[in-house]
């Protein structure tokens, strides 16, 4: 039992401590502080507080025990210590509660804040996303902004005197305006003239401004003080006078328009130009028109199939020839980027330029990263030469155009975005020179490129001709015949103006009347005086400067919209972009179907293999190529020299019987043998054996490669790259040079070996005689199986195989017969008959009634002495196998005397030492040279893609190929309709 002291704390929580501990206690009730036997009967449900076990509420002390408890109750008698003690449980609760408070304030300032971050954040993601038009102000405008002086750019701009001047007389246009209004109320008819006013009235209730309505007021009311001047003087002069007044209106706010464009563009130029100083460089994005151009260019080499049509907008520039097509476009392009020619075709080919905005004027080919200036004539001039040089590249042999596309980007300040292809112009008569076929080829390739139905047509005529000349009018009034996507442009106004007897007719034609054809719209240009040295400044100046003193618009034949190549820029640009919103999904859509079909084609026919396209399988290819090229390094050497040696033996086998070794037997004289070998060895080393080495050398190594090459494709090898492993092992043979160096080496090598006559051993001399008996018993073999052919079957093989001799057969038969029996009367007879010798075999043979011609007993008898002498070369190879004592000791023993023997062992021995020596030079040179001629090989048919195309074939290469461009395409498209749409 706990012993607890007056002092001690309550018995309930030192009940609690000593429960804990495992150790159980009754605790009277009337030694626990009321706190803890309220917390008792509230949790035990016992209203009995004498028997209510402690344990019950010990568990619930827990959370308290770390409150301030209030000190045990003082015994009896202890005077004001029972106040004190119920005045500080007092306190004790009160800091309780507060305690509580500060928790639940904590709480709310948390469940406060959090509240407030998420109303934030809700707020936030309900403000526009403005990171799309981050690229307006680039990082390093806000330092560049600083760098600009501020002063002298506010004196810079124009005064309000200054503006001033530029803006009309109102009053006297007021005037002029109630004039007309007179006019037309008295119903007088001005014709033609009328029409002029009527555009200036248009002007001014169009306008907006409220300056020139006052007027308009002011001069109603000084209607009756100006009826009197205006009819002083003629109606037509007041007309002319105001139709003069509004040109120079109109042109004081072209000039002002102009040069405000001017400093608009150097201000983008600055602004959209790399920082030199490398104050910050931002990152560019592709434009929405590099992403089109992008499609157009793989659509372009994209071999159209399963219905799949390329009906992606683009401006197709037609029109006959030097109707000033390529002028309209390079005005249009600001740069003079075409070749020029006086009367003769300069476009060849199509010509696809794409058109985008950009800090610099520069150009660029698709397949090139050559940027062109175009602010510099020497680029130019390199520029012209090049396109040029790809459209007579282009153009086949015996043909005079192409329709292979040359496609060429063109960047610069104030560009019109959009995508043009300048086609070949139309000929009517083909000249001397061209191709008889070259007048439909056109008519072909501009019906391609017209024929899409949502291609924009740029319709180039010469105003300057006769319009019952025109060919291409005809042409495009077939192919759009409702003229929904038909500019019509007309060129050299300046000239038809000045030609034509009658001015109307130009207004005939622009405005639709004279041609069969119609249009979206009618523009008429000037692009220069002809001269091909102008540059695009003068032309524009020209172009301005004729229309402002033209009577054509002055007269009101032409409109102020339809002049000038700017105009005409920004009308095909606006038709260019309309189009290609209003057409772009479907061919998505199109193109989403194609690769549909093509992949349920791939899964149904190739479920196992991987899509890989002819690159993806070249590469495949080359990496297996090489991998056999390396194996060649793993051979061993002693393949190498078993190999090496059997077929250097068979190339010289023959030369060394023949042409050494029987000559020199044949002498029956040791000194003369050995004579001979040596001065035939010397011959044959100096000339042929190190040429012959290299030449077995050389077919080893492409029989191994070959070899690796057939073993290797046994191992699950794709049978698809056979024709190009095939054509690399032949290129890299052929390509192969073996060094010329080791061939001098090699002859001392072989020199020295074959010099040598000692041979230490008997185990070498064992191998020679082994040697020199095999190789006199193929010869031995060779010479009978002659034989055999000569005389015809034996008696076994006529009774067996019923076979009989031809004639010839049997004189040779009985010449060998007779022949047989002077080599056994004369066992030592020399290699070559006497004539006398000649003579008596062949009377012999005429007593049997054989006639024999003295020429085949010569060649009868060499095979037969030839048979003899191997025999007696046998004997006598057996005889030397115990011949090594004598030869060790230098003894001379007419019987044993194997100076043959010697000779096979060098032979031998040069063998050895030769497919030695080559095999180093192989394994340590020729295999990586051969390496290198195979990787040299597969290189250049990488990039050979016409070669790619005839070696690596098939349906499954065709379809992969396919599927590869459908996708990019699709890909391609579906970024352009997201740039697209947030554009918009």
């Amino acid at each position: 039992m706990l012993r607890v002291g007056s002092k001690a704390a309550c018995l309930a929580c030192r009940n609690l401590v000593s429960t804990n501990m495992g150790v159980r206690f009754r605790v009277p009730l009337q030694k626990v502080h009321p706190l803890c036997r309220a917390i008792h009967h509230r949790y035990s449900g016992n209203t009995n507080p004498q028997r209510a076990p402690h344990r019950t509420a010990a568990r619930y002390f827990t959370s308290m025990s770390r409150l301030p408890m209030r000190p045990p109750k003082p015994p009896p008698g202890s005077g004001g210590r029972g106040h004190q003690q119920q005045r500080n449980f007092w306190v004790a609760r009160l800091a309780a509660r507060l305690l509580k408070l500060r928790y639940i304030l904590l709480g709310s300032a948390v469940g406060g804040g959090y509240t407030a971050k998420k109303t934030y954040e809700e707020w936030k993601d309900m403000l526009p996303d403005f990171s799309e038009y981050n690229w307006v102000i680039p990082d390093f405008v806000w330092e560049l902004s600083e760098q600009i002086d501020l002063d002298k750019l506010a004196k810079a701009l124009p005064e309000m005197e200054e503006i001033a001047k530029l803006l009309p007389d109102l009053d006297k246009i007021g005037e002029n305006f109630t004039f007309l209004k007179s006019l037309l109320s008295s119903g007088v008819s001005l014709g033609s003239e009328v029409k002029g006013a009527s555009g200036l009235h248009l002007l001014l209730e169009t306008s907006g401004d409220p300056s020139l309505k006052a007027t308009d007021s002011s001069a109603t009311a000084t209607q009756d003080g100006s009826d009197k001047q205006y009819k002083k003087s003629s109606d037509k002069e007041k007309v002319d006078q105001l139709q003069e007044e509004l040109l120079r209106t109109q042109l004081k706010y072209q000039r002002m328009l102009e040069r405000l464009e001017k400093e608009n563009k150097e201000l983008r130029k600055v602004v959209l130009q790399k920082d030199d100083k490398g104050i910050h460089q931002r990152k560019v994005k592709k434009s929405l028109i590099d992403l089109y151009s992008e499609v157009l260019d793989i659509l372009s080499d994209y071999d159209a199939n399963y219905n799949t049509q390329d009906h992606l907008p683009r401006v197709v520039v037609v029109g006959d020839q030097s109707a000033g097509k390529t002028s309209v476009l390079e005005m249009i392009a600001q740069a003079r980027i075409f070749p020029r020619g006086s009367g003769e075709m300069m476009t060849r080919s199509p010509v696809k330029v794409t058109l985008s905005e950009g800090p610099h004027h520069v150009a660029m080919f698709k397949d090139s990263g050559r940027e062109f200036d175009l602010t510099k004539e020497e680029d130019l001039a390199a520029l012209r030469h090049e396109i040029e040089l790809r459209m007579r590249k282009s153009v086949k042999e015996g043909q005079t155009v192409s329709c292979e596309t040359i496609s060429l980007s063109v960047k610069g300040p104030g560009i019109q975005r959009m995508v043009l292809v300048d086609l070949p112009g139309v000929i009517s008569t083909v000249t001397t020179g061209m191709a008889s076929d070259t007048k439909e080829t056109i008519f072909s390739i501009s019906k391609a490129y017209m024929q899409n139905p949502n291609a924009i047509i740029l319709c180039i005529q010469d105003g300057s001709v006769d319009a019952e000349r025109s060919i291409v009018t005809d042409l495009v009034s077939q192919m759009d015949p409702q003229g929904k996507r038909t500019i019509f442009v007309l060129t050299k106004v300046d000239l038809a103006e000045k030609n034509l007897a009658s001015p109307s007719r130009i207004q005939q034609i622009v405005e639709g009347k004279l041609f069969p054809m119609k249009a979206l719209g009618y523009f008429a240009v000037v692009t220069g005086k002809g001269s091909s040295a102008e540059s695009i400044d003068s032309i524009k100046d020209y172009e301005e400067d004729f229309f402002q003193k033209s009577r054509l618009l002055r007269d009101g034949m032409l409109k102020a919209h339809q002049v000038t190549t700017k105009n005409l820029s920004l009308a095909v640009s606006d038709c260019f972009w309309k189009m290609v919103r209003e057409s772009v999904e479907q061919q998505a859509d199109v193109f989403k179907a194609s690769r549909f079909n093509l992949e349920t084609e791939w899964k149904n026919n190739y479920p196992r293999l991987r899509e890989l396209d002819r690159n993806e399988l070249y590469e495949k290819a080359k990496n297996e190529i090489l991998d056999e090229v390396i194996s060649l390094s793993q051979v061993t050497p002693q393949h190498w020299e078993s190999i090496l040696q059997k077929k250097l033996w068979e190339r010289v086998s023959t030369h060394v019987i023949e042409n050494i070794y029987l000559p020199a037997a044949q002498t029956m004289d040791s000194g003369t043998f050995n004579t001979t070998v040596d001065i035939k060895l010397k011959q044959w080393t100096d000339k042929q054996l190190p040429h012959k080495a290299l030449e077995v050398a050389w077919e080893t190594l492409q029989e191994e490669f070959a070899r690796f090459m057939a073993e290797y494709k046994g191992k699950d090898q794709d049978d698809i790259f056979d024709k190009l492993k095939e054509a690399v092992k032949d290129e890299s043979i052929k390509r192969h040079k073996w060094n010329e160096r080791a061939m001098d080496s090699l002859r001392v090598i072989q020199h020295n070996a074959l010099e040598d006559r000692s041979i230490t051993d008997k185990p070498q001399w064992d191998a020679a005689i082994q040697f020199m008996e095999e190789t006199l018993k193929s010869r031995l073999k060779d010479t009978e199986s002659v034989i055999s052919d000569m005389v015809g079957p034996d008696w076994k093989q006529r009774w067996w195989s019923w076979m009989n001799r031809t004639p010839e057969q049997h004189v040779r038969n009985e010449t060998k017969n007779e022949l047989e029996r002077l080599l056994k009367l004369h066992d030592d007879h020399t290699a070559y008959l006497a004539n006398d010798e000649v003579t008596t075999v062949r009377k012999n043979l005429e007593g049997r009634g054989v006639d024999v011609d003295p020429v085949l007993i010569k060649d009868t008898w060499h095979q037969l002495y030839r048979r003899h002498f191997l025999q007696n070369a046998l004997s006598h190879c057996n005889l030397c196998k115990r011949g090594f004592y004598y030869y060790q000791r230098h003894f001379v023993d007419s019987e044993l005397e194997c100076n043959d023997v010697v000779l096979f062992w060098r032979i031998q021995r040069m063998l050895v030492i030769t497919a030695n020596t080559l095999r180093q030079q192989l394994t340590n040179t020729e295999v990586r040279r051969l390496e290198k001629n195979v990787k040299e090989v597969l290189e250049d048919f990488g990039e050979d893609t016409e070669r790619k195309i005839q070696l690596i074939t098939g349906r499954r290469v065709q379809l992969a190929e396919d599927l590869k461009k459908v996708r990019e395409i699709q890909e391609k498209l579906e970024a352009f309709i997201e740039a697209l749409h947030k554009e918009k």
